[in-house]
Protein backbone atom coordinates (compact mmCIF):
# COMPACT_ATOMS: atom_id res chain seq x y z
CA UNK A 1 0.00 0.00 0.00
CA UNK A 2 2.75 2.55 0.92
CA UNK A 3 4.16 2.22 -2.83
CA UNK A 4 0.85 2.01 -4.51
CA UNK A 5 -0.02 5.50 -3.15
CA UNK A 6 3.93 6.59 -3.14
CA UNK A 7 3.28 5.99 -6.86
CA UNK A 8 -0.11 7.40 -7.66
CA UNK A 9 1.15 10.65 -5.68
CA UNK A 10 4.53 11.05 -8.36
CA UNK A 11 2.15 10.38 -11.10
CA UNK A 12 -0.18 13.06 -10.05
CA UNK A 13 2.89 15.28 -9.69
CA UNK A 14 4.40 14.54 -12.96
CA UNK A 15 1.03 15.19 -14.75
CA UNK A 16 0.71 18.83 -13.18
CA UNK A 17 4.63 19.63 -14.18
CA UNK A 18 4.11 18.30 -17.58
CA UNK A 19 0.71 20.46 -18.34
CA UNK A 20 2.86 23.78 -16.52
CA UNK A 21 5.65 23.23 -18.98
CA UNK A 22 3.82 22.04 -21.85
CA UNK A 23 1.69 25.35 -21.61
CA UNK A 24 3.99 27.98 -20.00
CA UNK A 25 7.28 26.94 -21.64
CA UNK A 26 7.13 24.51 -24.83
CA UNK A 27 7.82 26.19 -27.83
CA UNK A 28 4.08 25.61 -29.16
CA UNK A 29 2.15 23.69 -26.58
CA UNK A 30 -0.73 23.87 -24.50
CA UNK A 31 -1.33 20.96 -21.68
CA UNK A 32 -4.03 18.77 -22.02
CA UNK A 33 -5.79 19.66 -18.85
CA UNK A 34 -5.28 23.15 -19.51
CA UNK A 35 -6.76 23.08 -22.42
CA UNK A 36 -9.72 21.23 -21.17
CA UNK A 37 -10.16 23.91 -18.14
CA UNK A 38 -10.03 27.01 -20.62
CA UNK A 39 -12.00 25.27 -23.26
CA UNK A 40 -14.80 24.34 -20.48
CA UNK A 41 -15.24 27.66 -18.93
CA UNK A 42 -15.64 29.20 -22.81
CA UNK A 43 -18.85 27.16 -22.85
CA UNK A 44 -19.71 27.45 -19.81
CA UNK A 45 -20.12 31.89 -19.94
CA UNK A 46 -21.52 31.15 -23.30
CA UNK A 47 -24.35 29.50 -21.68
CA UNK A 48 -24.96 32.80 -19.65
CA UNK A 49 -25.75 34.39 -23.76
CA UNK A 50 -24.25 37.64 -25.02
CA UNK A 51 -26.23 39.67 -23.39
CA UNK A 52 -24.60 39.20 -19.98
CA UNK A 53 -21.11 39.94 -21.35
CA UNK A 54 -20.13 36.76 -19.07
CA UNK A 55 -18.26 35.47 -21.75
CA UNK A 56 -15.32 38.47 -21.47
CA UNK A 57 -14.61 36.27 -18.36
CA UNK A 58 -13.68 33.08 -20.13
CA UNK A 59 -10.01 33.77 -20.15
CA UNK A 60 -9.20 35.36 -16.77
CA UNK A 61 -11.43 32.58 -15.33
CA UNK A 62 -9.75 29.81 -17.13
CA UNK A 63 -6.32 31.52 -16.03
CA UNK A 64 -7.19 31.36 -12.60
CA UNK A 65 -8.70 27.86 -12.59
CA UNK A 66 -5.76 26.22 -14.44
CA UNK A 67 -3.29 27.56 -11.46
CA UNK A 68 -5.89 26.45 -9.35
CA UNK A 69 -5.84 22.88 -10.66
CA UNK A 70 -1.83 23.13 -10.93
CA UNK A 71 -1.74 23.70 -7.17
CA UNK A 72 -4.71 21.26 -6.03
CA UNK A 73 -2.53 18.43 -7.96
CA UNK A 74 0.69 19.60 -6.52
CA UNK A 75 -0.99 19.21 -3.11
CA UNK A 76 -2.58 16.35 -3.74
CA UNK A 77 -0.03 14.62 -5.64
CA UNK A 78 2.77 15.14 -2.52
CA UNK A 79 -0.38 14.56 0.32
CA UNK A 80 -0.30 10.67 -1.53
CA UNK A 81 3.54 10.66 -0.66
CA UNK A 82 3.34 11.35 2.93
CA UNK A 83 0.02 9.67 3.88
CA UNK A 84 1.41 6.58 3.86
CA UNK A 85 4.43 7.62 6.18
CA UNK A 86 2.49 9.52 8.36
CA UNK A 87 2.49 10.04 11.70
CA UNK A 88 5.72 7.78 12.02
CA UNK A 89 7.58 9.26 9.45
CA UNK A 90 7.03 12.60 10.83
CA UNK A 91 8.04 14.87 14.43
CA UNK A 92 5.13 16.87 15.59
CA UNK A 93 5.14 20.17 17.61
CA UNK A 94 4.59 20.10 21.14
CA UNK A 95 1.75 21.73 20.49
CA UNK A 96 -0.05 19.37 18.11
CA UNK A 97 -0.92 15.88 18.83
CA UNK A 98 -1.23 13.32 16.06
CA UNK A 99 -3.66 11.41 17.19
CA UNK A 100 -6.17 13.67 17.85
CA UNK A 101 -6.59 14.40 13.56
CA UNK A 102 -6.50 11.99 10.64
CA UNK A 103 -3.31 10.74 9.04
CA UNK A 104 -5.22 12.21 5.91
CA UNK A 105 -5.93 16.10 7.48
CA UNK A 106 -2.15 16.00 8.22
CA UNK A 107 -0.70 14.87 4.86
CA UNK A 108 -3.02 17.37 2.94
CA UNK A 109 -2.04 20.17 5.75
CA UNK A 110 1.83 19.87 5.15
CA UNK A 111 1.15 19.43 1.77
CA UNK A 112 -0.48 22.82 1.73
CA UNK A 113 1.77 24.38 3.94
CA UNK A 114 5.22 23.10 1.60
CA UNK A 115 3.46 24.28 -1.57
CA UNK A 116 2.70 27.65 -0.11
CA UNK A 117 5.98 27.70 1.08
CA UNK A 118 4.75 28.99 4.22
CA UNK A 119 7.38 26.16 6.19
CA UNK A 120 5.05 26.39 9.88
CA UNK A 121 7.73 23.61 10.98
CA UNK A 122 5.46 22.57 13.50
CA UNK A 123 5.51 18.86 11.12
CA UNK A 124 8.82 17.75 10.41
CA UNK A 125 10.18 15.18 8.33
CA UNK A 126 12.04 12.32 10.41
CA UNK A 127 13.75 10.39 7.52
CA UNK A 128 16.76 11.57 4.92
CA UNK A 129 14.17 10.80 2.51
CA UNK A 130 11.08 12.85 3.94
CA UNK A 131 13.38 15.28 4.17
CA UNK A 132 14.04 15.99 0.90
CA UNK A 133 10.58 15.19 -0.58
CA UNK A 134 9.09 18.47 1.80
CA UNK A 135 11.43 21.29 0.52
CA UNK A 136 10.98 19.88 -3.26
CA UNK A 137 7.26 20.02 -2.67
CA UNK A 138 8.46 23.83 -1.37
CA UNK A 139 10.23 24.35 -4.55
CA UNK A 140 7.50 22.96 -6.80
CA UNK A 141 5.33 25.66 -5.21
CA UNK A 142 7.95 28.72 -5.66
CA UNK A 143 7.79 27.27 -9.11
CA UNK A 144 3.55 27.61 -9.42
CA UNK A 145 4.03 30.98 -7.76
CA UNK A 146 6.34 32.47 -10.50
CA UNK A 147 4.84 30.80 -13.44
CA UNK A 148 1.38 32.40 -12.18
CA UNK A 149 3.03 35.69 -12.51
CA UNK A 150 5.35 34.87 -15.77
CA UNK A 151 2.23 33.93 -17.49
CA UNK A 152 0.25 36.67 -16.91
CA UNK A 153 3.26 39.14 -17.85
CA UNK A 154 3.89 37.15 -21.24
CA UNK A 155 0.20 36.62 -21.85
CA UNK A 156 -0.71 40.12 -21.77
CA UNK A 157 1.10 42.00 -24.27
CA UNK A 158 0.05 39.25 -26.46
CA UNK A 159 -4.31 40.45 -26.28
CA UNK A 160 -2.37 44.11 -26.63
CA UNK A 161 -1.00 43.04 -29.98
CA UNK A 162 -4.21 41.64 -30.90
CA UNK A 163 -6.39 44.35 -30.23
CA UNK A 164 -4.38 46.74 -31.76
CA UNK A 165 -4.20 45.23 -34.77
CA UNK A 166 -8.08 45.21 -34.88
CA UNK A 167 -8.26 48.65 -33.80
CA UNK A 168 -6.03 49.13 -36.42
CA UNK A 169 -8.30 47.29 -38.91
CA UNK A 170 -11.36 48.92 -37.65
CA UNK A 171 -9.84 52.59 -38.49
CA UNK A 172 -8.80 51.60 -41.95
CA UNK A 173 -12.12 50.37 -42.49
CA UNK A 174 -13.90 53.52 -41.51
CA UNK A 175 -11.40 55.65 -43.24
CA UNK A 176 -11.73 54.07 -46.68
CA UNK A 177 -8.05 52.14 -46.98
CA UNK A 178 -9.34 49.37 -49.16
CA UNK A 179 -9.77 52.46 -51.83
CA UNK A 180 -6.77 53.97 -51.56
CA UNK A 181 -4.88 50.57 -51.84
CA UNK A 182 -6.89 49.85 -55.45
CA UNK A 183 -6.33 53.81 -56.62
CA UNK A 184 -3.87 55.55 -54.28
CA UNK A 185 -0.17 55.89 -55.02
CA UNK A 186 1.59 52.61 -54.79
CA UNK A 187 4.13 52.96 -52.09
CA UNK A 188 1.28 54.10 -49.46
CA UNK A 189 -0.79 50.78 -50.83
CA UNK A 190 2.16 48.22 -50.04
CA UNK A 191 2.79 50.24 -46.83
CA UNK A 192 -1.00 49.10 -45.95
CA UNK A 193 -0.92 45.77 -47.05
CA UNK A 194 2.54 45.05 -45.95
CA UNK A 195 1.81 46.50 -41.98
CA UNK A 196 -1.29 44.47 -41.95
CA UNK A 197 0.81 41.49 -42.85
CA UNK A 198 3.26 41.65 -40.48
CA UNK A 199 1.05 41.91 -37.61
CA UNK A 200 -0.85 38.71 -38.61
CA UNK A 201 2.38 37.00 -38.96
CA UNK A 202 2.93 38.30 -35.00
CA UNK A 203 -1.15 37.41 -34.23
CA UNK A 204 -0.02 33.60 -35.58
CA UNK A 205 2.71 33.63 -33.49
CA UNK A 206 1.38 34.49 -30.58
CA UNK A 207 -1.61 31.76 -30.53
CA UNK A 208 0.93 29.51 -31.41
CA UNK A 209 2.77 29.98 -28.29
CA UNK A 210 -0.48 31.33 -26.32
CA UNK A 211 -3.27 29.17 -27.53
CA UNK A 212 -5.11 30.32 -24.17
CA UNK A 213 -4.98 33.35 -25.38
CA UNK A 214 -7.59 32.64 -28.03
CA UNK A 215 -10.24 32.41 -25.21
CA UNK A 216 -9.99 35.66 -24.07
CA UNK A 217 -13.32 37.59 -25.29
CA UNK A 218 -13.28 41.58 -26.16
CA UNK A 219 -16.93 42.98 -25.80
CA UNK A 220 -15.78 45.99 -28.19
CA UNK A 221 -16.22 44.92 -31.93
CA UNK A 222 -13.32 47.53 -32.68
CA UNK A 223 -11.13 46.02 -30.29
CA UNK A 224 -11.74 42.30 -31.31
CA UNK A 225 -9.95 40.38 -34.09
CA UNK A 226 -12.96 37.97 -34.45
CA UNK A 227 -15.22 40.95 -35.24
CA UNK A 228 -12.01 42.63 -38.12
CA UNK A 229 -10.39 40.27 -39.37
CA UNK A 230 -12.43 40.02 -42.25
CA UNK A 231 -11.73 43.44 -43.25
CA UNK A 232 -8.20 41.64 -44.48
CA UNK A 233 -10.24 39.96 -47.33
CA UNK A 234 -11.63 43.45 -48.81
CA UNK A 235 -8.15 44.80 -48.62
CA UNK A 236 -6.57 42.08 -50.54
CA UNK A 237 -9.75 42.02 -52.98
CA UNK A 238 -8.33 45.78 -53.12
CA UNK A 239 -4.54 45.16 -53.81
CA UNK A 240 -5.53 42.37 -56.38
CA UNK A 241 -7.39 44.81 -58.52
CA UNK A 242 -4.76 47.16 -58.31
CA UNK A 243 -2.96 48.24 -61.74
CA UNK A 244 0.78 48.64 -59.73
CA UNK A 245 2.17 45.01 -60.05
CA UNK A 246 4.30 45.79 -56.41
CA UNK A 247 0.70 46.46 -54.77
CA UNK A 248 -0.51 43.04 -56.12
CA UNK A 249 2.37 41.67 -54.82
CA UNK A 250 1.83 42.78 -51.45
CA UNK A 251 -1.63 41.47 -51.69
CA UNK A 252 -0.88 38.04 -52.63
CA UNK A 253 1.30 38.39 -49.45
CA UNK A 254 -0.97 39.62 -47.33
CA UNK A 255 -3.79 36.86 -48.96
CA UNK A 256 -0.74 33.92 -47.93
CA UNK A 257 -0.64 35.26 -44.01
CA UNK A 258 -4.10 35.68 -43.91
CA UNK A 259 -4.38 31.82 -44.59
CA UNK A 260 -2.01 30.75 -42.85
CA UNK A 261 -3.60 32.55 -39.34
CA UNK A 262 -7.10 30.85 -40.76
CA UNK A 263 -5.78 27.79 -40.99
CA UNK A 264 -4.44 27.66 -37.55
CA UNK A 265 -7.96 28.40 -36.33
CA UNK A 266 -9.35 26.30 -38.11
CA UNK A 267 -7.12 23.53 -36.98
CA UNK A 268 -7.19 24.30 -33.04
CA UNK A 269 -10.29 25.97 -32.39
CA UNK A 270 -12.87 25.85 -35.41
CA UNK A 271 -12.75 22.61 -36.61
CA UNK A 272 -14.13 21.41 -40.13
CA UNK A 273 -14.96 24.28 -41.56
CA UNK A 274 -14.16 24.95 -45.35
CA UNK A 275 -13.49 28.07 -47.41
CA UNK A 276 -12.32 31.74 -46.20
CA UNK A 277 -15.07 33.12 -45.77
CA UNK A 278 -16.89 30.65 -43.87
CA UNK A 279 -13.82 30.00 -41.06
CA UNK A 280 -14.16 34.41 -40.65
CA UNK A 281 -17.85 33.98 -39.72
CA UNK A 282 -17.03 31.02 -37.40
CA UNK A 283 -14.47 32.70 -35.88
CA UNK A 284 -16.56 35.81 -35.43
CA UNK A 285 -19.61 33.38 -34.10
CA UNK A 286 -17.49 32.00 -31.94
CA UNK A 287 -16.27 35.12 -30.61
CA UNK A 288 -20.42 36.17 -30.81
CA UNK A 289 -19.30 39.13 -32.43
CA UNK A 290 -20.09 40.48 -36.16
CA UNK A 291 -18.22 40.57 -38.92
CA UNK A 292 -17.23 44.21 -40.19
CA UNK A 293 -17.78 43.12 -44.06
Amino acid sequence: MTWAMTVAGVVVILLALRDIFHTLWHPAGFGTLSRFIFRGTWRITKLAGRQSRSTELAGPLGLLATLGMWAALSVLGFALVYLPRMPDGFYFGSSLEPTMSSDIVASVYLSIVAVATLGFGDILPATPVLRAVVPLEALVGFVLLTAGISWGLQLYPALIRRRALARRLSSMARCGAAEVVEKGEAGIAVQYLEGVRSELASIEMDLLQYAESYFFREVQSDLSLAATLSYVVDLVDSGERSSASEVRNAAAMLASALDELLTLLRREYLGEVDGRAETLAAFARDHEQPTLR
